[in-house]
């Protein structure tokens, strides 16, 4: 508690951890999303955190046997604050966490809407095997060649008015022309809150974050997707 009359200190980034059963052979770092802009400090009750607990406890429940540990990160803004680009020095951070706790094991990003746009930007470090990005916020700019490397699963409803599909499903053919494994999923009928198709959005996020760090068999449905980034193979098989 801060003393009266003290000087409060900047926010710091914090995450919950979903420890592993026994040793930790994989992470999955759960990003939420955020603002255009905003120095206010992010809290765990903003709906953003909460929209995304969900999937780390369906990840934790799936994987914990395995090895998964499962951290969701509270950023230190709310906001994305260009040119700052505050969550991107956050989830850095975070890394830094997970590499000072169980060395040099893989990790996965899970990230929504400024989260999607933030695991987008760390994609490329050397430790993440993959990127699960549900809604996420595209920017035309954003460079994406660090991608190039990494496993990309994009999933974006349809109706979705706060984020953008149609940028999304362009971001996805921007990374196979630099040669990146990456598939597109449109959830048909849903919106950026992922309220109304939300077995499927956890059974994509589930199945291609388990299936990309080897902690279980990926979905055949999802290995097509990614082989051939079909938007059409990939809606059929999921059976949409």
């Amino acid at each position: 508690m801060t003393e009266p009359g003290a000087i409060a200190g900047p926010p710091t980034p914090s995450v919950v951890i979903r420890p592993a059963d026994g040793a930790t052979a994989a992470v999955v770092l759960v990003l939420p999303g955020g603002r255009a802009r905003s120095y206010a400090p992010s809290e765990s009750r903003h709906l953003t955190v909460l929209r995304m607990r969900p999937f780390a406890a369906m990840l934790h429940r799936r994987g914990r046997r395995h090895g998964l540990e499962v951290r969701q990160l509270r950023y230190r803004y709310r906001g994305w604050n260009d040119p700052e680009r505050s969550p991107v020095a956050d989830v850095r951070w975070a890394l830094e966490q997970v590499r000072a706790a169980h060395g040099d094991v893989p990790v996965a990003l899970v990230g929504h809407s400024m989260g999607g746009r933030t695991a987008f930007a760390v994609g490329g470090d050397p430790g993440v095997r993959g990127v699960c990005a549900l809604a996420p916020w595209v920017v035309d700019n954003d460079p994406i060649n660090q991608l190039a490397g990494t496993p990309v699963l994009i999933a974006h409803g349809t109706l979705d008015r706060v984020t953008s599909p149609r940028a999304s499903r362009q971001r996805a053919a921007q990374l196979a022309a630099i040669g990146a494994t990456v598939g597109y999923l449109p959830v048909r009928g849903d919106v950026h809150a992922m309220v109304f198709r939300w077995r499927l959005w956890n059974r994509v996020t589930v199945g291609f974050t388990l299936g990309v760090l080897d902690i279980a068999p990926m979905p055949p449905w999802i290995g097509r997707l990614l082989q051939c980034g079909a938007t059409e193979a990939g809606r059929l098989a999921a059976g949409d």
